[in-house]
């Protein structure tokens, strides 16, 4: 799959979920092979212009960070041309635009899942800032702003017209939010309506299963991953390897688990610094004690930590706690292992979703909407 002239490693792309997929989280994740882009958190244009230091830590980057897209969002068409010249400036690969977001906040300046319900007005904007730049730009949005106005379609073949290099669509409308299941058939029309550029499709993909069939009934040219990949880090390296040869991966192992948390949780406090870089990953750690087994009292424990020594405090006392129900090589006796993650065919014709539709939003700006 290429997006403008960069070829991907993998059609596996990670999708932005504000306040989680940060460089520490895209630098791990891509670390653990098989992702082919990456997106940034969304910017404000304006903020990113006013170089403010929230906006810009955002737009924070690495060498190892590659390839990547900044993801801007706002509704005028100057200060979105002005930021898209700044993020060329700052060496991404590409430019997204916003047309997906449903958080209120971002909605009602015009921008996110807004710009679905005027065309004309967003084709405009979004041929200023292709007119300004020499990197690909490219666009995220929602099946529509909801069930009677699914205007994604019409949106994707303006988008095209005007030079947009891929489109990302998320198959869920704007009034649905993070609820229900994903549009496989919504996702279809959007790649039907194109003529040659790539659609990636998303939404509910947490398993390789749920990739494959997402491609199979959709001929998206590729799949982004948000909370899935927040559930199980892996989740690119497994799935590209079965879309490459049709073979399933074990699951990672309790030692190779803790080995990654500690990694993400070190890279946080080197971003953040270890005070605040401590309190944010209190929200991280229990997405991978999900995968633990039973967790309870790491939870707890997890949650409170102010520093470092904080952390391997309560890694340590949880290893302590653990270990009566574990082998001789650290794993869970079978009776306490965590049920496997499933691909569950939500619907007999294939519109459904598949995968832990269970997986919540996690807590933070996109739970607000």
């Amino acid at each position: 799959m290429r997006i403008g002239p960069h070829e991907l490693a993998s059609n596996l792309c990670l999708s932005p979920l504000a306040g989680y997929t940060n460089l520490p989280m895209r630098e791990t994740v891509r670390e653990l092979g098989g992702l082919g882009w990456a997106t940034t958190d969304l910017v404000n244009a304006r903020s990113l212009l006013e170089r403010n230091p929230t906006a810009l830590k955002l737009a924070a980057t690495s060498p190892a960070d590659r390839p990547l897209a900044i993801q801007l969002f706002g509704s005028v068409p100057e200060e979105m041309r002005d930021a898209a010249l700044m993020c060329q400036e700052l060496g991404v690969e590409s430019v997204d635009i916003n047309m997906g977001c449903p958080v209120r906040k971002v909605v009602n300046i015009g921008g996110g899942s807004a710009m679905m319900t005027e065309l004309d007005k967003t084709a405009a904007l979004v041929r200023g800032m292709i007119e300004a730049v020499k990197i690909p730009v490219t666009a995220k949005m929602r099946l529509g702003w909801d069930d009677d106005n699914l205007t994604a379609p019409d949106l994707a073949r303006v988008l095209e017209d005007v030079g947009v290099a891929a489109i990302f669509v998320h198959g869920r409308t704007r009034a649905q939010g993070f609820s229900g299941t994903v549009n496989l058939a919504g996702i279809r029309s959007v790649v039907r309506a194109v003529r040659q550029i790539p659609v990636i499709g998303n939404g509910d993909v947490t398993t390789p299963e749920a990739a494959r069939h997402m491609i199979d009934e959709t001929g998206c040219a590729g799949v982004s991953i948000g909370r899935g990949a927040f559930y199980d880090p892996w989740i690119f390296r497994r799935t590209e390897h079965y879309l490459r040869t049709g073979e399933l991966t074990p699951e990672p192992g309790f030692t190779e688990r803790m080995r990654v948390l500690r990694l993400h949780f070190e890279r946080y406090v080197a971003f953040y610094g270890e005070a605040h870089g401590a309190r944010l990953f209190r929200k991280v750690a229990p997405w991978y004690a999900k995968r633990f087994g039973p967790a309870k009292s790491f939870n707890r424990r997890i949650i409170t930590i102010t520093s470092c020594a904080d952390f391997d405090a309560a890694v340590a006392e949880y290893l302590a706690w653990r270990a009566p129900f574990c082998d001789e090589q650290g794993e869970l006796l079978p009776k306490y292992q965590p049920a496997p993650m499933i691909a569950s065919f939500m619907a007999e014709d294939g519109e459904g979703a598949i995968g832990r539709s269970a997986i919540p939003v996690p807590k933070g700006p996109v739970e607000v909407w």
